[in-house]
This record gives structure tokens, C-alpha cells and sequence, in this order.
């Protein structure tokens, strides 16, 4: 309003002014002062339009903002800030990266409340290069030691995950304050890097900053993150001293997930029950905890409690209810909490759940349902198409797996590393002319940029090892930036299926090189490898090594594998003593691939042996009685041979009838 009275008031007395001039040389001194009054102030007008930006913003009307804005015939530096902040704030990036390059190309020098804002919206990877532009500009205009740019800055980088950078003017800031400290904490917390996370906490020590809930919540979760459980009751009882845990339920709440990750459901339900008053996040973590560490009767006690003291149940209790429900197959508590869904409204609302949902079905082996949720939903989304994906992969059904990743892709439901990944798989399990696809499924890879992924990486070297092409197996596989254990278990499994032993040894040899940590997965690939080569004297080497080179205790895989490569061998006798000494770790596999290479080399002695530990074993397996009848018979012992099936069938052993697939080619 001052701006306005201001110009209706110069337009009243222009006449006036004009005549005063007329009379200078007598009153030159009033006239001037007098004249500076009636004139306009440009200052006063941009300092109304600014108030009514401002209160826009505040109230949500960006657009008559910007309509404000454009109708300005002067704008100083607050008024491009407000704007900048404002679309900063409602997501608007690229339009305030536009505002603040036509506030730059008028000439307008930014003051130190720009920047903030501008660095928050580079923030974005998308404006990754904006923000180091803005970086150079802070520096020219000499803003590099204002507390609040340096703190901006220290965001930006953190947030663009360049820690090193971030860390560098972290620590040539003259002072830190709690702010810059807590964005460094978040972004240590995010990438799990704990060392990093307590350092800036010592330093937070040592100069003397003050530490707030948020604070707390950070370096709780840096514990959770790694599991740090000494280091997190330490920080517990910090926080018990300083009454955070009371006076902020954020940190409380931070508590109970903490002693979950740790594996420690006592001190979740301690921390819980220490929240003075609970809020529906707290309900939620306790409840989804006691699923996740299968506690089901105390999951639903406290969801019932939660419900009855008016808390809406949220996407993670429902999540963790149904996580449990699959790894468990109960389908029947599956569908209750199914109804549970509907009832509340999260079948519509949350793709979360609804994934989690097919994924349910699809674990308890019910593919229908699973379908029925997939056609229910309201629109297609990638983490329910990929649940679909892996259900049918579940249920063995590989070929609609095919088919819907052509849909996928028509549809434009977007494809990430678990869609390449799950469909790789089906395709390795489908016929050798399923060598072209996969060749498709590779290209499409490479061009959305997920063939450089652990999980695809691993699918190609087994789809292609599955097909015999063990040479474009090992190009994937050598186009690695960096194999992990994964990569090249998968790579060596590939081998040892194609009868490369030789190669399975060799690699080893190369992660043991790289002091790699090896697991019983990767040993027993190798040694399977070295079975189907021939290569006992290696096979019995890595065999011997097993737990003072690699801290491995075998177990009755690798026993059963190294009685395998040992019968192959006709070493008969050396793999009965290796059972006999495995003790509680030998079992039906193991005894009935003695018995199997016992028949092939012909030993009687040690074959009657190893079928009567067989029966023993599994005295009412169909499987083992055909094998053992099988060995009399062929040893010449009819009777002993007739009177074991005779048994089978008294005892109305029944098995599965055998098929066999044919494909004919046109």
C-alpha cells in the first residue's frame, strides 16, 4: 500500500512540482528536497511486489507469483531469491535454475541468501553440472567463507555422494555449525559408511557442537546400518543421559529399529516400552519387528493393541505380515491379512504392498491368486510386474515369464536389474533355442545400462554357460569393472557344468590371489569341476585345505561332492573311510553316490556296505530301494533283490512317474 499511496500522490502534485521549479533561484534549496519527496521510489514499489510474492508462495499460489514477477518493471536481488526458494521448495528445479541464470544475465549480484537455495536444487544429480557452476560462482564473488554458503556446498556434495569433496570444505570451514554437521552425518548414515559417520561425531565432540535429536537419529542408524551393537548400547545410554530418548520420539523410535538390525528383539520390546507416549510409528516398528524375527503371536497381540489405541496400521506392518507369511508358505494367515488390505484401503493406495501381495501367493506356490492381484490392480507398476516375474519363476513357470517381459517392455512399465535378471533365468531353463533371446535380453542390457549390474551379470555368465557358450560367458564375465564373489562363483559353475575342471582350479588359484573371501557355494563348484574332470589330486588338495585355508567346516555337500569325485575316480574305499569319518555329516546323497560308483567299478564288498546304511538312512524312500535292488541284481543276488521290492511294495512305497519332453523341428 505505501507504493501505491506514493504514485497517487506524485500524480496529484506534478503540476505543482513543474511551477516550483520555475521559482529555483529563490528557493533552490526547499525545491530540492521537495522535488526527492514527490518522486517516486523505485525501492518502495519493488519492496511491495516482493511482500505480496512472498505471502503467495507462503500460501501455495506459486503461479500468481510468477504472474507477479512478470509483471515487474523493476526487480532487485530478493526478489529472484524469493522465486529461486519457492520453486526450490515445490519441486520446481529446472524453473529455478532458469530464474537464477536470467537473475545472473541481468547483472544482478547475488547476495548469501541465494546460494542456499540454488545449491539445494543442484542437489539433483540431473544439475550436477549447474551446481559446480554455482560453486565457481560462489568462489569469484568471494562467498567461500560464508558459514551458511560453505554449509550449502558441504550439502551439495554430500548429497551427490562426492564425499571427498564434501569432507575437503567441511574441513576448511572456519567454524562448523550443527546444521553442516548433521548433513555430512545423513549422508554417511545413507552410504554406510560408519568410520566417516562417528569422525565427524568426535569432531562435533571436540569443538564443542551441540547435538540435537536429529543428530542422535543419524549415528543410531549408522549402528543399525552395520550392526554395531557395542558401539549402539554406548550410544543408547548418551542418550538415556541426555533425555533424548524422552523428550523426542524420533530417536526412541530410531532405538527399537536399531536393536532389530542388531537381532536383539528384547531390546526393541525394552525400547518400546520406554516410549512414554507412542506414536503410530512406534506401534508400527515394534510390530513389523516382531514379524520380521518370525515372533507372529506378539506381532499381531501388539497390531491389535496398536488398533485398539486408535493408530493406523501402515505399509510396513502389512509388508512384514506378509514377508513372514512367504517365507513361512502360510498361505492361510496370508490371505487373512490379504483381507486386512482391502479392508483398510491398501490394495489401491500402495504398490508396495500389492507387490508384496503377488509375492505372497507366489510363494505359497498359489499362482492364481497371484494372477488375480496382478489383473486387480489399477495400473501396472514395475515392482508388481517383477514380483509377478518371480512368482512365475517360483512356480516354475517359465515360459509366461518370456512373455510378460515382451509385455513389460510394449507396455512401458520400465525394466530394471531384477526384470533382466529373473527373466536371464527362466531363459536359462528353457530349450537350447532360447540362445537368441538371450542374446536380445543382452543387448537390451547394455542399452538401459544394466548390464554392468552383479545380479544380470551373473543371470548372462549362467544363461550362456547353460547353452555351451562358454566363450561369451567368459567376455561377460571379463567386461566386468570388478568381479565380486558372485561373478565368479557364477563363472566357475559355468565351467564345472561344462566339464572345464581345469579352468574351475584355475580361477580359484585367482581369487585366492585377490585374498577374496570364499564361501561353500564357490568350493563346492570347483570341486564339482574337478569330479567331472578327473582331477582328484586337486580336488583332494582343496578338499584338505578347506578350514585352515579358507575356515571352512565341510559340511554334507562338500561331502557328498568329494565322495562323488572320489567314486568317479574308482577310489572306492578311500570315499567310504572319508563317510565314516564325516560322521553326522554324511547323508542319503552321499551313501547313495557310493553305491552308485560302487556299481560301476564293480565292488561288492563295500557296496552291500553302503546299501544297508542307504536303508537306514531313508527307510521309506521309493528311490533308494529301486537303487539297492539295482545293485543285488546286477551283483547276481536275485533273492535279496526280489525281496527288497517285495517290501517296497508292501509297504506301498509309491514314486513319481518319469516324462520325457521331445521338441520337433519343422
Amino acid at each position: 500500500m505505501r507504493g501505491a499511496q506514493a504514485l497517487y500522490f506524485l500524480r496529484r502534485t506534478t503540476t505543482l512540482a513543474q511551477h516550483l521549479c520555475t521559482l529555483a533561484p529563490l528557493i533552490a534549496t526547499p525545491r530540492m528536497e521537495f522535488s526527492s519527496f514527490l518522486e517516486e521510489n523505485p525501492s518502495d514499489v519493488v519492496y511491495t511486489h516482493n511482500r505480496k510474492i512472498d505471502e503467495l508462495i507462503k500460501s501455495g499460489n506459486l503461479v500468481s507469483a510468477h504472474e507477479v514477477f512478470d509483471g515487474m518493471s523493476v526487480r532487485d536481488v530478493v526478489t529472484y531469491n524469493l522465486l529461486i526458494s519457492g520453486n526450490s521448495r515445490n519441486g520446481c528445479s529446472l524453473r529455478a535454475i532458469e530464474i537464477y541464470a536470467e537473475m545472473v544475465s541481468c547483472g544482478l549480484r547475488e547476495s548469501a541468501s541465494t546460494f542456499p537455495s540454488v545449491l539445494s536444487v543442484c542437489s539433483d544429480e540431473l544439475f550436477c553440472r549447474e551446481g559446480i557452476q554455482v560453486h565457481c560462482r560462489v568462489i569469484s564473488l568471494g562467498f567461500g567463507c560464508n558459514v551458511f554458503v560453505r554449509s550449502a556446498l558441504v550439502g551439495l556434495y554430500a548429497c551427490l555422494r562426492l564425499v571427498d569433496v564434501a569432507l575437503k570444505l567441511f574441513d576448511e570451514m572456519p567454524e562448523r555449525n550443527l546444521a553442516v554437521c548433521n548433513l555430512l552425518l545423513k549422508c554417511f548414515c545413507e552410504t554406510g559408511e560408519s568410520k566417516k559417520l562417528f569422525g565427524v561425531y568426535r569432531r562435533m565432540e571436540l569443538e564443542g557442537v551441540a547435538k540435537n535429536g536429529l543428530t542422535y537419529c543419524y549415528l543410531i542408524r549408522g549402528c543399525s546400518n552395520d550392526r554395531l551393537l557395542y558401539v549402539g548400547k554406548q550410544l543408547h545410554s548418551l542418550v538415556v543421559k541426555s533425555g533424548w530418548d524422552i523428550s523426542n520420539i524420533f530417536v526412541a523410535n530410531a532405538l527399537v529399529d536399531y536393536y532389530s538390525a542388531c537381532g536383539d528383539l528384547s531390546g526393541s520390546k525394552k525400547s518400546f516400552n520406554a516410549v512414554s507416549e507412542k506414536d503410530v510409528i512406534s506401534w508400527n516398528s515394534i510390530v513389523s519387528v516382531c514379524a520380521d524375527y518370525g515372533s507372529v503371536l506378539d506381532s499381531l497381540d501388539l497390531f491389535s493393541k496398536m488398533q485398539f489405541w486408535g493408530k493406523r496400521p501402515s505399509i510396513r506392518s502389512f509388508m512384514s505380515f506378509l514377508n513372514f507369511c512367504s517365507r513361512n508358505s502360510d498361505i492361510q494367515s496370508g490371505k487373512q491379512i490379504h483381507c486386512c488390505v482391502l479392508k483398510m484401503g491398501f490394495d489401491v493406495s500402495s504398490h508396495l504392498v500389492q507387490s508384496s501381495l503377488i509375492d505372497m501367493y507366489g510363494k505359497c506356490n498359489d499362482i492364481e491368486s497371484s494372477v488375480l492381484v496382478y489383473q486387480s490392480l489399477p495400473c501396472l507398476t514395475l515392482e508388481c510386474c517383477n514380483s509377478l516375474m518371480t512368482s512365475l519363476m517360483h512356480c516354475g513357470i517359465t515360459k509366461d515369464i518370456i512373455e510378460m517381459f515382451g509385455l513389460m517392455v510394449d507396455e512401458g512399465t520400465g525394466i530394471d536389474e531384477v526384470t533382466l535378471s529373473t527373466v536371464l533365468k527362466a531363459l536359462s531353463l528353457s530349450l537350447p533355442e532360447s540362445l537368441h533371446s538371450c542374446t536380445l535380453v543382452h543387448c537390451y542390457a547394455i542399452k538401459s545400462g544394466y548390464a554392468a549390474d552383479v545380479a544380470v551379470s551373473c543371470s548372462l555368465i549362467d544363461a550362456y554357460s547353460k547353452s555351451g557358450q562358454n566363450e561369451v560367458s567368459r567376455k561377460v564375465f571379463d567386461e566386468l569393472d570388478s568381479a565380486n564373489i558372485f561373478c565368479l562363483t557364477s563363472i566357475i559353475n559355468g565351467y564345472a557344468r561344462n566339464g572345464m575342471g581345469r579352468d574351475c582350479v584355475e580361477m580359484l588359484r585367482e581369487m585366492d590371489q585377490k585374498n577374496l573371501i570364499l564361501d561353500e557355494v564357490t568350493i563346492l563348484s570347483v570341486l564339482s569341476g574337478c569330479s567331472h574332470s578327473g582331477l582328484v589330486e586337486e580336488g583332494e588338495l582343496i578338499f584338505d585345505s578347506l578350514e585352515s585355508k579358507y575356515g571352512i567346516s565341510p559340511g554334507r555337500k562338500l561331502y557328498a561332492c568329494m565322495v562323488d569325485l572320489l567314486g568317479r575316480a574308482g577310489l572306492v574305499e578311500k570315499a567310504e573311510r572319508l563317510l565314516l569319518q564325516a560322521h553326522g555329516n554324511a547323508d542319503c546323497i552321499a551313501w547313495s553316490s557310493l553305491l552308485q560308483s560302487c556299481r560301476i567299478h564293480r565292488n561288492e564288498r563295500i557296496g552291500r556296505r553302503a546299501a544297508e546304511v542307504l536303508m537306514d538312512l531313508e527307510p521309506e524312500n521309493f528311490a533308494v530301494y529301486i537303487q539297492v535292488s539295482k545293485f543285488y541284481f546286477e551283483i547276481g543276488d536275485f533273492e535279496i533283490s526280489r525281496q527288497i521290492r517285495e517290501i517296497a511294495a508292501s509297504r506301498e512305497l509309491m514314486r513319481e512317474i518319469g516324462y520325457s519332453s521331445v521338441v520337433l523341428k519343422n
